[in-house]
């Protein structure tokens, strides 16, 4: 569970990055959990776009993704949704205590 100092932090680091993954009316499938999942090894940050014609409201894709990936949503903002989860293999990102 991330801090509100945390979040903040995390929300700064996310204004710089552009969407890694677009969610269009396919919605969530088993593709795009695991497409999120191997980004979140990556880069512990992940910014992703909910397009228009998504089968769900932004809010109900953030939740059960982030369930699905075992990750932290820091915000929705519109159809922005952004996520994150510390790398195993190589963190990178010191978050605040």
């Amino acid at each position: 569970m991330l801090t509100g100092k945390q979040r903040r932090f995390l929300r700064a680091l996310g204004t710089g990055i552009d969407p890694v993954i677009q969610i269009g009316k396919g919605g969530i499938g088993d593709t795009l959990v695991q497409q999120l999942d191997e980004a979140l090894e990556a880069r512990e940050l992940v910014k992703i776009r909910v397009i228009n014609n998504a089968p769900l409201e932004p809010r109900e894709i953030a939740e059960q993704l982030a369930e699905a990936t075992n990750s932290e949503l820091v915000q929705v903002i519109g159809r922005n949704l952004l996520y994150y989860r510390r790398s195993l293999k190589k963190p990178s990102i010191e978050l605040p205590s």
